[in-house]
């Protein structure tokens, strides 16, 4: 690696001013120092935790590593035992990651399309991680989500926008549906529920815990804005009621949002196929509808000045 420039190697000095004790200049790489220079991130977060630094040197990020994000969220997530402690686990899980992902970015370790691709997973690895552990939590609380015949209904996510396309940045904020299954009421808790009220109550506790600001920051901006009917609309929808919105009053512009749809977590269940294919209709019509396809070029020329 190229020695840093004169004008860099100044900046250098200021950013040594602000490293920790542990982080001494002759300790360091080539790498680090150039990472260190040229990230304000890396810099802050190393500042805070010189431990992943050492990591870093030790254990470099590969292209590939994305497919462990489960299991290491897994283990941070294995002594949690309250939402305030899920909330910090989650937060500072995405800023090592994050660190990671633009350590390897700055050294261009890998290409910018991994790039994209880690950052995607990332997320989609965090909000399935909330999502189950605060439902685990909520049916010890309320009891068990159920249908009429008595079988467990889960939260189902659809990632929209660049999280669900697979293009999410580093500053990106995740765009989200919350649907349900079927509809019913709970079972083992202290008094009964609707199942609308149990995912609605859920819902609003997994924005929080990714959306809050802590002393740790937050997990990401989450937007609900895309769901059927928007911010006036209820914040979780049963399969039934999101077929009958899209049937009867989905727009042109949802569909083309929903092209990029992706369902969070274990896309290939039999409730994530059920959604799938019940979004299929109007995602892809079966006949040619040509004002479908006039509207993004007239979308284009009432934007034009």
């Amino acid at each position: 690696m190229k020695p840093l420039s004169s004008p860099l190697q100044q900046y250098w000095q200021t950013v040594v001013e602000r490293l920790p004790e542990p982080l001494a200049e002759e300790s360091l790489s080539a790498q680090a120092k150039s990472v260190l220079t040229f990230s304000d991130f890396v810099q802050d977060s190393i500042s805070a935790h010189p431990e992943w630094l050492t990591e870093l040197e030790s254990q470099p990020p590969q292209a590939d590593e994305w497919q462990h994000y489960v299991a290491w969220l897994q283990e941070a997530l294995s002594n949690v035992s309250d939402e305030a402690g899920l909330m910090r686990e989650l937060r500072l899980f995405r800023r090592r990651i994050m660190v990671r992902i633009a350590w390897a970015q700055t050294l261009a370790l890998v290409t910018e399309e991994s790039i994209l691709q880690q950052l995607s997973y990332l997320a989609e690895t965090l909000i399935v991680a909330a999502r189950d552990w605060l439902y685990d939590a909520c049916c010890r609380e309320w009891g068990t989500p159920c249908n009429a015949q008595g079988e467990a209904q889960p939260l189902l996510i659809l990632g929209m926008g660049k999280l669900g396309g697979g293009e999410l940045n580093f500053s990106s904020d995740i765009d989200l549906i919350f649907a349900w299954p079927e509809h019913g009421c709970t079972q083992g808790g202290r008094r009964e529920l609707d199942n609308a009220q149990f995912f609605t109550r859920m819902g609003q506790r997994l924005i929080k815990v990714l959306d809050q600001p802590t002393q740790d920051g937050f997990v990401y901006r989450v937007d609900m804005r895309l769901r059927p009917f928007g911010e006036s609309g209820p914040l979780v929808l049963s399969f039934a009621a999101l077929e009958d919105y899209y049937q009867e009053q989905g727009r042109d512009w949802e569909r083309y949002a929903m092209v990029k749809a992706r369902i969070m977590g274990d896309s290939e269940g039999v409730y994530a196929n059920e959604l799938r294919a019940m979004l299929r209709p109007f995602v892809f019509r079966r006949y040619i509808d040509f004002s479908v396809i006039q509207s993004p070029a007239q979308h284009e020329r009432d934007d034009c000045p």
